[in-house]
């Protein structure tokens, strides 16, 4: 299931970087939005801001895979849907300047157990109009310092909204640590 999603995410991606279409606001325009860090994006069921992010070695004992690097992006997430909503770290992934098909990759917790300071749990409930600020793990290869930090409305049967789902990047640049 959460392979299948990495996929559909990477694909959309991939559309929406070639179409280059954006509202540039936040809201998804034609099933894409794009905005840089500190912008708001207004998804379906919450807004998230990238509110900063850096790159370091290690993290409270962890650390990354040879050729790699961990990137640490500090978000805030805010239900403004009508219910509870159950988060997932790995709802968001992170995606790099690189033309191979798996310059992606989600949150180290989906591989390890990581539990540092300041991470958002891997899982966790948040009520209407709650808001939670924390941080996303990731490992990226080493050297890179561009990024966007993604979401993809997918629906509890499935469905997707727009023709192909709406798809949200935050782009930005992430400080050397």
């Amino acid at each position: 299931m959460k392979k299948k999603m990495l996929m559909g995410l990477a694909a959309a991606m991939g559309i929406a970087l070639l179409t280059g279409c954006g509202s540039g606001t936040g809201y998804a325009k034609d099933g894409y939005a794009e905005g840089r860090m500190g912008d708001t994006m207004h998804t379906y069921f919450f807004d998230y801001t990238v509110n900063s992010a850096y790159t370091c070695g290690e993290l409270d004992g962890y650390a990354p895979e040879d050729g790699n690097q961990l990137m640490v992006a500090d978000i805030t997430v805010k239900n403004t849907s009508t219910a509870t909503i159950t988060m997932y770290d790995t709802d968001f992934q992170v995606q790099w300047n690189d033309e191979s098909e798996d310059a992606y990759d989600v949150p180290v917790t989906y591989y390890e157990e990581l539990s540092a300071d300041g991470m958002l749990p891997a899982e966790y409930d948040l009520a209407v109009n709650e808001e939670r600020t924390g941080q996303l793990v990731f490992e990226v290869p080493d050297g890179e310092a561009d990024f966007s930090v993604s979401y993809m409305e997918i629906f509890d049967d499935g469905t997707e909204t727009g023709s192909t789902g709406d798809t949200f990047f935050v782009f930005f640049t992430a400080e050397e640590q």
